[in-house]
Order: C-alpha cells, then structure tokens, then sequence
C-alpha cells in the first residue's frame, strides 16, 4: 500500500497522521446518480453536517460494485471473507470544510463483513443475497435485502462502459461526485465521526445501463426524481481506510 500512499498530492487536505487500519479494492463499480433539492435529504442527514451542493443541488446516488482484498493492517487477505459484492446508497456533505459521503444503507453479501462494519464503523450495513456476473464486457448485477426487520431493498441492473477511463477535472460535476476523502457516521454514543479514506484520482469512464428494479432510495425513505440518471463506470480502485475519530 506504500504506492497508494505515495500518490497524495492529489488530495483536497494531508494524509492523517495515524496509520490507515484497512485495505479493500473496489472493481466493477457503477455510480448512478441523481440530483435532487437538499430539502427532500434534510430530516436524514444529522444536523452537525451540511449537505454539499453543486449548482444548488443536491446528488443521491446508488453505487453497486464488489470488494476484493479486503484485510486489516498487517494481515493477509482471508478466503472467503475477503471478496464479496456489496452496494451502497449515499449522498454528499461536508462539516468542518471537509467534503466527504454519507451512507443512507451499505449492503453486502458477506454476513461477517456486515457485522463488523457495524461494530467498528457504525455504518447501516445489511446482509443481502447478491450476484454480479459479466459476459461481453456487460456487467449483470443483483442485490435482494435479506434482513426481514427492514423495508425491503433490491437492484436488478446491467451496466457496461462506454468510453475510456478519464481522471475528472477539478471543478467538474465528476470531480464533485467522486474525489470524496472521508465519510461520516454516528457512533453508539450519537457522536458526529468521520473516517478518513485515501485512494488515487477515480478513474471514471462514461457508461451505460438499465435499471430493471431499484428500491433501494425508497427503502430509506427517499424517492427519486423522474430524471434520467448520470452513469459512470470504474473497473478498479484500491483504498486504505483509517478508524473513526469524533467531529471536535
């Protein structure tokens, strides 16, 4: 992980002083996303965090992919436990002039993985029967919520690139949607976290995709805008993670 690190200068702040506690990949990523007035996101965002606007709007997005290599610090990577799909429903926000994500739900098809991202990062993580194929370049993807104490939650999609891989430029709509450094969390105290996240410049390429079934916004109370979504792929990024640290 010393190259990930190495490549910083990209960075809207320094790498933390602390060292990172965990590896993961990202592969076969698609982020679909949708603008929507912040006032429909307000009641499920904490107050001490402010929703970050481009152009006055506010983005929602579904971001399905799978995880490989995901270890802790100084530790291999566990077969079996190590690779899974998972899919994420998030919008964008800010505090303390740090820009970064906050997951309305994180699904994921490993059990164990589920409950140790609720233990250590707070994080609305469920268990979900999952599968993502790809055949001719086409990525076929499918996520049906397990967990029977919540709303019901699925995404059947097929999704492929359409165009090279670009780095956004700073400024962009891309840039703003994607070069996100940290995340947020209430921990079981209900204080204000923030985790930092450290990775490359996303390699983003246009893309295409069919949505067949997607309740995954409705799940979390929210519904999405009769507007055609912004669709992009990545087929790789390598992330290090560091612990959560209260908002002072």
């Amino acid at each position: 992980m010393n190259s990930i690190l190495q490549n910083a200068a990209h960075r809207p702040w320094p790498l933390p002083d602390e060292t990172w506690v965990m590896a993961q990949s990202w592969r076969d990523l698609l982020f679909a996303h949708w603008p929507l007035p912040a006032a429909v996101l307000r009641s499920h965002i904490p107050a001490p965090l402010e929703i970050d606007l481009f152009n006055g709007a506010a983005w929602i997005a579904v971001v399905p992919f799978r995880m490989s290599g995901v270890r802790l610090r100084l530790m291999p990577s566990v077969p079996g436990l190590s690779a899974f799909p998972e899919l994420n429903v998030r919008t964008y926000v800010t505090c303390d002039g740090k820009p970064g994500v906050w997951f309305f739900s994180l699904d994921a098809a490993s059990l164990t993985a589920v409950k140790v991202a609720r233990a250590w990062f707070h994080l609305p993580y469920f268990h979900a029967r999952m599968r993502l194929d790809e055949r001719e370049g086409q990525i076929a993807y499918e996520s049906r919520r397990r967990n029977s104490a919540s709303p019901p939650a699925s995404l059947v999609c097929n999704y492929r690139p359409t165009a090279p891989p670009q780095v956004a430029a700073r400024g962009s709509l891309e840039y703003f949607l994607t070069e996100r450094y940290c995340l947020y969390a209430v921990d079981s105290r209900n204080r204000l976290c923030r985790s930092e996240v450290h990775h490359a410049p996303w390699p983003l390429q246009l893309a295409e995709a069919s949505l067949v079934v997607n309740t995954m916004t409705t799940a979390a109370g929210i519904n999405l805008p009769d507007a055609q979504p912004l669709f992009h792929f990545s087929r790789r990024q390598d992330v290090v993670v560091w612990g959560l640290r209260p908002v002072i």
